[in-house]
């Protein structure tokens, strides 16, 4: 498919779930507990802890469920590719059933917190399957299907997939379920508001203090709180080294409508390419949503092929009849695959963060929710341990010391190869580049139109050079995963400060 013929790009569930207009709201002078960020893990802590009587204000940069929770694929599952036999074999039975223990609860949460509140969010039950198509590796997924089960998980091996793929075999989790997020979202906003909270859209956090009070600042003014939390997908707070920490990954999404006998009967993952599938059913049409060719965010690769290639494969093999949505998500993954939920850095008491949940984020963040309300309220909680953001694994310096390698390629690398590019005004409209011109480095883009914007091209989080994503006309960064507009507003952290604007 070429994929000039892609719509642009559009989340489904942002398009699907209307939402009322939280912007403009005055900032209040305090609040017992800031959460920062309104995605699951923010607002699933907020509501937590608003139910528990807390005051509680929740900001958000952009809007309730726009962010990295509106571009997911969605699904709800304690199956996470493959993991527990890995997180078995490096941390012990013991860490493997806690993490399926805290993950099943938050399923569960959702499923009884949904039918409590009458949040109509599509929630429902089926099967979710992780399968192979290289016969070499079927010994893999049997030895994971063995460590779910000793992990307390519905889990079983079976011989093939309801699904129009080579599958030499799969794992299988029974009753796990899928659902609407952006619904789900705007309900725990809802509820949150009824309980006395507030939620803040178009306010982005700029900075916190720790001492002599917890002061969130913002670019709206500044925030007291009792205890702050960082739920704004990648940590802007250097203190930490979550940058040092946190690998930038993301992950393209196709939807569109498929024939009633080739909907999606449950959930499909490829566990070699990522490849994913799920039904969805909108205005009584079903739907196919495709997720994979995942990639390092900001690196320079052809997104927009990407997408097409994407496209091909879900109208060939599970039969999509055009494409009307596309997006992509963007998560970050930990050194051992577990997410950091608990104190911000080690001598930390009122900041804490939630990240890294490696692309399951809808259960990953809800139990992110309820471990922090459990730290927050001073009860205990078996999976603090696991969670901890301050732990340390020699078994895990390997991949910290290879990520921050990559990092610091791209960061000497694309300053060399900037320095043999001078010229932006030869642009072709809808193209963009890097380029030297005298002593700065410009992110020069030209739209369809003919219209050239400049910005500088040092991410404003630690300098790294941006790169272009031409399929979704932003500027990303390959470093942290900062990612800009063309006029260099700010779209994602970790950096809160916009690109620098040069004269066009």
């Amino acid at each position: 498919m070429n994929a000039d013929a892609l719509p642009r790009p559009r989340s489904l569930w942002v398009d699907t779930a209307p939402a009322p207009d939280r912007g403009g709201r005055p900032l209040p002078d305090e609040a017992e507990v800031v959460v920062l960020g309104a995605g699951i893990a923010g607002l699933t802590t907020a509501y937590l802890l608003a139910r528990a009587g807390r005051t509680v204000a929740v900001l958000e940069a952009r809007e309730v469920g726009a962010g990295v929770s509106g571009h997911t694929t969605a699904k709800l599952t304690t199956q996470h590719a493959v993991k527990y036999e890995p997180l078995e074999r490096h941390r012990g039975a013991e860490a493997a059933a806690r993490y399926a223990a805290s993950q099943a609860a938050a399923l569960e949460w959702i499923a009884d917190t949904a039918t409590e509140l009458g949040i109509d969010c599509g929630f429902a039950r089926r099967d979710s399957f992780v399968y192979t198509t290289e016969p070499g590796r079927t010994d893999l997924l049997r030895r994971e299907a063995e460590a779910a089960q000793r992990a307390g998980l519905p889990a079983s091996y079976v011989d093939d997939v309801d699904l129009d793929v080579p599958a030499a075999g799969a794992v299988r989790f029974a009753k796990q379920a899928q659902f609407h997020p952006r619904r789900w979202l705007l309900g725990l906003a809802d509820a949150i508001e009824r309980h006395g909270g507030q939620v803040l859209e178009g306010i982005r956090a700029l900075g916190v203090e720790e001492q002599p009070a917890p002061t969130v600042h913002t670019n709206r003014g500044a925030l007291r709180a009792r205890d702050i939390v960082v739920a704004t997908h990648y940590p802007i707070l250097d203190r930490g080294l979550y940058f040092a920490r946190l690998d930038p990954v993301r992950d393209l999404v196709v939807a569109g409508p498929v024939p009633g006998d080739r909907t999606p009967a449950a959930m499909y993952l490829d566990e070699r390419t990522h490849r994913s599938v799920r039904a969805f059913a909108a205005n009584a049409e079903s739907l196919a949503i495709v997720g994979g060719a995942h990639y390092r965010t900001g690196a320079r690769v052809d997104v927009a092929a990407r997408y097409a290639e994407l496209a091909d494969w879900a109208t060939a093999r599970i039969g999509l009849r055009r494409i009307t949505h596309r997006w992509s998500a963007h998560d970050m993954s930990t050194p051992d695959s577990v997410p950091f939920v608990g104190r911000y850095h080690p001598f930390a008491r009122h900041l804490w963060v939630a990240t890294g949940f490696g692309q399951w984020g809808m259960t990953g963040g809800t139990a992110a929710g309820l471990l922090l309300r459990d730290l927050l309220l001073d009860k205990e909680n078996p999976a603090t341990g696991l969670y901890d953001p301050n732990r340390f694994d020699l078994r895990s310096a390997p991949a910290v010391v290879k990520d921050n390698a990559t990092v610091a390629n791209y960061f000497a690398g694309d300053h060399l190869r900037a320095l043999g590019k001078s010229d932006v005004d030869d642009l072709a409209p809808g193209t963009a580049r890097v380029a030297r011109t005298g002593a700065t480095v410009v992110a020069a883009y030209r739209s369809p139109e003919g219209e050239l914007h400049t910005v500088g091209a040092h991410c404003t989080h630690l300098g790294c050079l941006v790169a272009f994503n031409n399929a979704e006309r932003t500027w990303d960064c390959p470093c942290h995963g900062s990612r800009f507009e063309v006029d260099g507003t700010v779209i994602q952290g970790p950096a809160t400060r916009p690109l620098r604007k040069l004269e066009s």
